[in-house]
């Protein structure tokens, strides 16, 4: 039951396990990637600065045009949504045509017309070309917003809030904004209903006049045309677009926190959690990370043989599916793995995401590796289909300053990524210490069991926008005090007299961890000689000593002699009932209140030793029995809570003892089961020399 270390535990259960060697000579060789065959691109550029990339492919009499605009990411504030509700205005008619003759015009001619704060896309057979840019034109020049219209769509946008308060996905999406950017940041802000009704239609008309400008416009026309007929047909449809002033802005840019943090968002009665392990990534769309890292995370979650969903879905059966994502954005992109999950496995669900993202620092196989390239050409190839792609393929060329065989070379570059600079962007993007782990899910059953993978031993409670929710312990009882707790527990394990009496204790604990056995010997004598050996068969791994006087810890690392803080420190996890000095001995107590601990109501205890080392323990109201206890540890990856949690106490020469103990360290956890235990006995010469 002393303190051993978990930690030397843990690096030994990821030393690993060599398996009989692969015939590698049997493995298909893969085959050279392929130039892809995109289609030349023709450009142009207008007087106005508007650029035009033409891709002619005539398999199929059709054209795609989509012309975008690079506006620069902006803050709302009291007015959020109105960018948004402006691109939805932008389908609602021009000056030329209302709103029901602009739809009978498109469906006249069997096009698609879309619309967005920063993009128009039109779609239809390749005849229509010139009646296609005619339209582009007129709302990209000519939109014409109305009351009427601006009125429905706050109606719409409201009923979609609404709707949206009682989906665990929609908040779980709104909240990570808010935590991975901040709410000062453009990426952090949320529509509300407050936000909604404030917005008026000279917002909306101002954003369409300030942003849509040719000198900020990139047209890409894709499909059965000519580029000197289109180049004709733009330019006439286009000349009279005057360029614009547009405005820059700053803002403070978004880092992943410093330690691990855990964020819960209470849904009441929910029946799963959505989880999402999430924080900002600074990959930009040009940098020479992007090929790599995509690839990387491919392996990760990206797709339905990824690591993770292979973990959460096929081998625990956890969720219908797990998926990751390393987006790149010209201003900050982030990284997020995310799965719906049963609430009795939440907390297992997330321990597994933590673990995959922690193996893939170790590196991957050269059969995974090739095998998700095969999966990303393969979509790729699909991706190709789509008009859409070619013509994002031809403005993002122009957009990041991309090589002008990026994409036709795509392809051959993911064949180049290797093994090492998989480990490589695993190392730089999968960080499993710096994340928030958001949870929305119920919180009676759920967040207790993901507190215990917190860092500080909190969890953040918000609410469905991601605003902090203070939770509060119950005050304890009136005269009710942290020594008074402490006292009701050494009375229900046997009382002062009882625990007096014993002066030694053998233990023999067992636990399984990854499929490898460990056996933990604790012998200890009072006041406060000990000595713990952690085996693996009948390899040592690690042992303490402490006779009293000196102390010596030994094992796989060598041997050395423990001193100074460390020395302190284990001459007082020697004393055989600690809490019988809880009242002297410099130890401070703080009672903060009563919390709950798996359906039981527990007084919190905080308890501060002499070192200053602090330790919170939770005790059952009912029993007096110790349930669990919590310490915060450093490690070179970061800080972790520890957690022990206690149960199947058992009496043993009038004094009463847990025989299960559950640790959980950050994403790992298991399970000491006391195998033997003996108290009184005759020790064998010797047992706590340090010699």
């Amino acid at each position: 039951m002393k303190k051993f270390s978990i930690l030397t535990l843990i690096a030994l259960m990821t030393v690993p396990v060599f398996a009989q060697e692969l015939d590698r000579s049997k493995r298909p060789q893969a085959g050279p990637a392929p130039e892809i065959k995109i289609g030349e691109t023709q450009s142009f550029t207008l007087d106005n600065g508007l650029k035009v990339f033409v891709v002619e492919n005539h398999k199929l009499p059709r054209v795609t045009i989509s012309l975008n605009f690079d506006i620069q990411p902006f803050t709302e504030g009291d007015k959020k949504g109105y960018t948004d509700i402006a691109g939805d205005l932008l389908s609602t008619g021009t000056k030329s045509m209302t709103k029901e003759e602009f739809n009978k015009a498109v469906d006249f001619i069997g096009a698609n017309f879309n619309t967005s704060s920063s993009a128009l896309y039109a779609s239809g057979l390749s005849k229509y070309e010139p009646k296609l840019i005619e339209m582009v034109a007129d709302v990209a020049m000519n939109a014409n917003f109305t009351q009427e219209e601006l009125d429905k769509l706050k109606k719409q946008y409201i009923s979609g809030l609404a709707s949206e308060k009682d989906d665990p996905d929609a908040i779980a999406r709104n909240v990570r904004k808010v935590l991975m950017y901040g709410s000062d940041h453009p990426y952090g802000e949320l529509n509300t209903e407050s936000t909604i009704e404030n917005i008026e239609l000279a917002d909306a008309q101002n954003y369409y006049n300030t942003y849509f400008k040719p000198n900020i416009a990139y047209m890409a026309i894709v499909g059965d045309v000519n580029f000197k007929k289109t180049k004709k047909l733009i330019t006439a449809a286009f000349k009279s677009w005057e360029k614009g002033v547009i405005p820059t802005f700053t803002y403070p840019t978004p880092t992943a926190p410093e330690a691990t943090e855990i964020v819960f968002v209470n849904k009441p009665g929910a029946v799963q959690s959505v989880i999402s392990v999430n924080y900002p990534v600074d990959l930009k769309p040009a940098d020479a990370d992007k090929i790599p890292a995509s690839v990387m995370n491919t392996l990760f979650g990206g797709g339905f043989t990824s690591r993770l969903n292979l973990n959460l879905r096929e081998a625990n059966s956890y969720t219908y599916g797990a998926r990751s994502a390393l987006s790149d954005d010209e201003y900050i992109g982030y990284f997020d793995a995310t799965a719906k999950v049963r609430n009795d496995v939440t907390d297992s669900a997330l321990v597994e995401t933590m673990k995959e993202m922690m193996k893939m620092q170790e590196g991957v196989t050269a059969e995974e590796l090739q095998g998700i390239k095969n999966y990303i050409t393969g979509n790729f190839a699909i991706g190709l289909e789509n008009p859409q792609t070619v013509a994002r393929f031809a403005i993002n060329k122009e957009l990041y300053d991309l090589p002008a065989d990026y994409y036709s070379k795509y392809l051959m570059n993911v064949a180049k990524v290797s093994q090492d600079d998989i480990k490589a962007m695993a190392a730089k993007y999968i960080r499993p210490m710096n994340a928030y782990i958001l949870v929305v899910g119920n919180k009676d059953e759920v967040a207790d069991k993901v507190k215990k993978l917190s860092p500080t031993g909190q969890i953040r409670f918000v609410d469905t926008y991601g605003n902090e929710v203070v939770e509060t312990l119950k005050p304890a009882p009136a005269g009710m005090t942290a020594q008074k707790v402490v006292d009701s527990y050494i009375r229900a394990i046997g009382g002062k007299e009882n625990l007096l009496k014993v002066k030694t204790i053998k233990s023999v604990m067992s636990a399984e961890m990854m499929g490898r056995a460990i056996h933990v010997n604790v012998t200890s004598e009072a006041p406060n000689k000990f000595m713990m050996e952690m085996k693996m068969g009948e390899m040592v791994v690690q042992k303490q000593v402490y006779d009293g006087v000196k102390g010596k810890e030994s094992g796989m690392q060598g041997e050395r002699e423990v001193t100074g803080d460390d020395l302190a420190s284990l001459a007082l996890e020697a004393q055989l009932f600690p809490e019988l000095n809880y009242n002297k001995e410099n130890y401070t107590l703080e009672l903060k209140g009563i919390d709950n601990v798996n359906g039981k109501e527990v007084y919190v205890v905080d308890i501060t030793n002499p070192l200053g080392d602090k330790m919170t323990n939770f005790y059952s109201l009912e029993s007096g029995l110790l349930l669990q206890t919590e310490t915060t540890e450093e490690t070179p990856q970061g800080a972790f809570v520890a957690t022990k949690a206690f149960s199947d106490y058992k009496e043993v020469k009038g004094v009463k003892y847990p025989y299960l103990i559950k640790q959980t360290f950050g994403p790992q956890s298991f399970d000491m089961k006391m195998e033997s235990m003996e108290v009184n006995a005759k020790l064998p010469k010797g047992t706590f020399s340090v010699e």
